[in-house]
């Protein structure tokens, strides 16, 4: 399936990083968060790729068109018969990816709709955002999508507790206190949906968010289903949850490197 990837947004809770950069350009160790979302579906034979480009989209498409220049040895042949030479392969030469401007201001509906010339007709997709990680296992999810029958199906994890969590007696005695706990008890749409082409007729031509209005009409048309994701889940919203993706790199433990 092709993996539509919204990459547009300005990401103004991390202006540290997306003063910058396009927030999926903000780095986790060495690469982009974008290329461990990749990494990701590549590893569950999913490799072809449309990027909803939208706010410094230009430097996505650079990152692109350097690639190999940026992962291996290049040999440069000056003069009349000039020529380059590659000399290392990497593990993403089969990935195909398709560059999609979608507009600076436009909203999440906006540019899922504009890429839909991009998907076959009648074929399915695969949809996610540009600033979440999750050990999830893509193909249950397209199971669980082709199970239900529904338009779309959306992965439903448990947020990462943000606040610390008390227990209270009815005297105002606290039994337990817990800093941060590992998951809150309660769903939340994580991404990694799964797409029928028909989804496209829920999108309309108004410049509004997918979550709103389209979600809505799903809802109300008994179109959506949840793929349940008990395991781990982040986003990166905020500086501090940047900080916490690259310590959990930097340690080995990254909790979504499944290749």
């Amino acid at each position: 399936m092709k993996v539509v990837i919204l990459c547009g947004g300005k990401g103004t809770r991390l202006r540290q990083e997306t003063e910058y950069r396009p927030k999926p350009m903000v780095s986790i160790g060495a690469y982009p968060i974008l290329w461990h979302i990749m990494k990701i579906y590549a590893h569950h034979g999913h490799r072809d790729f449309v990027l909803c480009l939208g706010y410094k989209g230009e430097m996505i498409k650079e990152y692109f068109r350097d690639y190999l220049w940026n992962t291996g040895d290049v040999t440069l042949k000056l003069g009349s018969k000039s020529d380059i030479v590659f000399h290392d392969k990497h593990d993403e030469e089969d990935w195909s990816v398709t560059l999609a401007e979608t507009g600076p201001e436009s909203m999440t509906a906006r540019r899922i709709k504009m890429i839909q010339r991009h998907i076959p007709d009648g074929e399915p997709f695969l949809l996610t955002y540009g600033d979440g990680l999750a050990d999830i296992n893509i193909n249950a999810a397209i199971a669980a999508h082709q199970a239900s029958g529904k338009a779309c199906t959306l992965s439903a994890v448990h947020p990462a507790g943000r606040f610390g969590s008390i227990g209270i007696e009815n005297d105002g005695r606290i039994h337990y206190f817990q800093e941060k706990p590992q998951v809150e008890s309660a769903y939340i749409n994580g991404g990694f949906l799964v797409c029928e082409h028909r989804v496209f007729d829920y999108l309309g031509d108004d410049n509004i968010m997918f979550e709103r209005e389209p979600i809505t009409r799903l809802v109300e048309a008994g179109e959506l289903n949840a793929y349940r994701h008990e395991g781990w889940w982040q986003p990166m919203d905020t500086y501090q949850e940047s900080e916490h993706l690259n310590q959990l790199w930097s340690s080995g433990k990254a909790p979504w490197k499944c290749w």
